[in-house]
């Protein structure tokens, strides 16, 4: 199976050849391509490609290999291009289509209700959640008020995860393509980068974090004062040689794992969520029975927050936990495109969310209470309590337990940063350049460009990880606002699947430019970011600069502020500015609702039907030309 088939490709689906291709378009070749093509051609011709199951899929060469007229013609088609079956096709018509952005037809359609609930029980346990909760222990929450926060922040992540959800739900199609209705054709491109740009970080941020583990397994084997035997070279105050070291392990350690296709990354999840809650509970245990069965009921710091000052805590503490989930809300759709049916995704992701992630903030926020009790320390990490288990007690029940929990956390880092980071990051690159980049070389590309985000500086303190945390939030809660708006509002869930894979004129998602840009979503995007940016740079810059407190408190609610001025921006936008392929005239005052079961399982023969005319501008709107169906959802 080619490398660059979807996360969670099952059942059978058919590829085209490269000829089937080329004659499904008058545009099929871009003129500095056609030259290449032709000697690919001639060196080709002995070459039969036969259409086999997506389990089975395979190619017969002749045993007489290609000639190429000069060696970089050959680097080029035997290692740079990836797929092959679009190599006739121009770098522009590969990116309106190809096989991994296709709507997924029925054979595929595979997830149930518990199987979302099974993804989200093995994602929701990470350190990263832990740190989370704990971060509102620093800011002098007490532990039940923690716990609210998160309840209450999870909360509000399920129903953004659901809304955003519902288009893949309905119409079978990823990010990249259903952010094409909203953003246009060509002008989506924006938050499909800022979504690598996220993946790449968080990457980077995950696998620094798994350096913690790392270094607790090498103590427990090589002794608890190993740190003080490297020297440090590192020349960064806020890491070490011994600390990079770590990391770089646990960053090699994960390579192996971005070469094996998606369809088979999946036993690794498997193993994390049975392994990781056991070792989650008995690390509680663990902690709760050194501390004599008690925990610190009260604020870990020394000043409890009151009036305005407690508001303001609790509200960062729940900001925290939607900023952590930004780029799985925009990231819906990829996952949801795979739903047996229009609701397998709806209540599973609504009660699952808040409740799993609430479970395993619980444990460490009671984790971090237990060893406050314990050492009177307030630590960030759970992993710092487990750090201090191993230097006090340093016998072989004691290493030989923080070793194997310390093993889980390493596997939960790895199947964390594979999902939810470098398979996004993949799948994305893939959909922008699909003939050049597969999700193999885009999740290396990945790793490769972790090294140099450094991200033992953001994960210096948990106000620079909480900062970090809501720079994510101010950019891309903007995108998801202006996504929401567009769907439910202006197109009442209403998409013209032939026109969001055309870039030619008349396609709706073209915006009547030949730019494919949607002013209205630039506009209001730039309206949900602007107002925290004043703030974000006084956060993240140099401390010379200062901004009024009005500007600090919206930059706090980064994530409401970008998702409700974005989405409010682009409603009035869209009422004073219509919208092409809008299925009401008046979006406030009309009603209805014209979101439909897709069957797309024929749409690729409607797709070449399209492409093959000159234009789309006599392509009018039916908004009830599936209504004999009733497949109204």
């Amino acid at each position: 199976m080619p490398d660059n088939l979807s996360l969670h490709l099952s059942g059978s689906s058919k590829r085209l050849n490269s000829r089937q291709l080329m004659e499904s378009s008058s545009e099929t070749f871009a003129p500095n391509n056609v030259d290449l093509e032709k000697e690919y051609k001639s060196s080709q011709s002995n070459i039969t490609t036969e259409v086999y199951e997506a389990s089975s899929f395979e190619e017969k060469v002749s045993s007489e290999k290609p000639q190429y007229s000069s060696f970089w013609k050959k680097i080029y088609y035997e290692y740079v291009v990836v797929d092959k079956s679009i190599l006739g096709v121009s770098i522009l018509d590969s990116f309106m289509y190809n096989q991994d952005l296709k709507p997924v037809e029925k054979e595929r359609r595979v997830w149930s209700w518990y199987n979302y609930c099974y993804f989200w029980l093995a994602e929701c346990f990470n350190i990263n959640t832990w740190q989370i909760a704990a971060t509102g222990l620093q800011l002098g929450l007490n532990w039940w008020q923690c716990w609210i926060t998160i309840w209450i922040g999870y909360g509000f992540v399920g129903a953004f995860v659901v809304l955003a959800s519902r288009v893949g739900s309905a119409y079978h199609l990823s990010f990249p393509i259903s952010s094409r209705a909203s953003f246009g054709i060509f002008f989506s491109l924006w938050p499909v980068i800022n979504r690598v740009v996220m993946a790449i970080v968080w990457y980077s941020v995950q696998a620094y974090i798994a350096a913690t583990p790392v270094s607790l397994m090498l103590k427990s084997i090589f002794g608890k004062d190993l740190q003080d035997k490297i020297p440090d070279h590192f020349g960064s105050p806020n890491a070490t040689t011994y600390e990079f070291m770590c990391f770089f392990i646990f960053w090699a350690a994960s390579l192996p794992f971005l070469l094996v296709p998606p369809h088979k990354i999946r036993h690794l999840f498997t193993v994390k969520a049975v392994l990781v809650p056991f070792a989650s509970f008995g690390f509680l245990i663990w902690a709760i029975r050194r501390a004599h069965g008690r925990i610190a009921l009260g604020s870990l710091t020394d000043v409890q927050p009151h009036g305005s000052a407690f508001s303001w805590a609790f509200l960062r503490s729940l900001m925290g936990c939607m900023a952590n989930f930004s780029t799985m809300v925009i990231n819906a759709p990829d996952f949801s495109r795979f739903s047996k049916n229009p609701n397998s995704a709806l209540w599973s992701q609504l009660v699952c969310i808040p409740f799993l992630f609430s479970i395993t903030c619980l444990i460490g926020i009671l984790v971090t209470a237990a060893g406050y009790e314990i050492y009177g320390i307030n630590y960030w990490s759970p992993l710092d309590v487990l750090e201090k288990f191993l230097q006090t007690t340093y016998n072989k029940g004691t290493r030989a337990g923080v070793f194997l929990i310390s093993f889980v956390f390493a596997v939960a880092q790895l199947g964390t940063n594979i999902s939810a980071n470098s398979l996004s990051c993949g799948t994305d690159m893939s959909a922008i350049f699909p003939k050049f980049i597969n999700i193999k070389r885009g999740s290396l590309f990945c790793a490769a460009m972790a090294l140099c985000i450094c991200p033992w500086n953001l994960m210096a303190t948990s106000s620079k990880f909480t900062m970090a945390l809501s720079a994510y939030a101010i950019f891309l809660s903007s995108i998801a606002g202006v996504v929401c708006s567009d769907y439910f509002v202006v197109r009442r869930g209403y998409i013209k699947l032939t026109h969001i894979y055309s870039h030619q004129k008349g396609s709706f998602y073209m915006y009547g430019n030949r730019f494919g840009i949607n002013w209205r979503a630039l506009a209001a995007y730039l309206c949900g970011v602007a107002p925290c940016l004043p703030g974000f740079i006084a956060e993240v810059g140099a401390p010379a600069i200062k901004v009024s407190d009005g500007a600090m408190k919206l930059y706090y609610l980064s994530y409401w502020v970008g998702y409700g001025l974005s989405f409010s921006s682009y409603t009035a936008l869209c009422y004073f500015f219509p919208v092409p392929g809008c299925p009401v005239n008046n979006i406030i005052k009309d009603k209805g609702w014209f979101q439909r079961w897709a069957n797309v399982d024929d749409f690729e023969e409607e797709w070449k039907d399209t492409i093959e005319r000159d234009d789309l501008v006599d392509d009018n709107i039916s908004v009830y030309e599936h209504e004999h169906e009733k497949t109204f959802i």
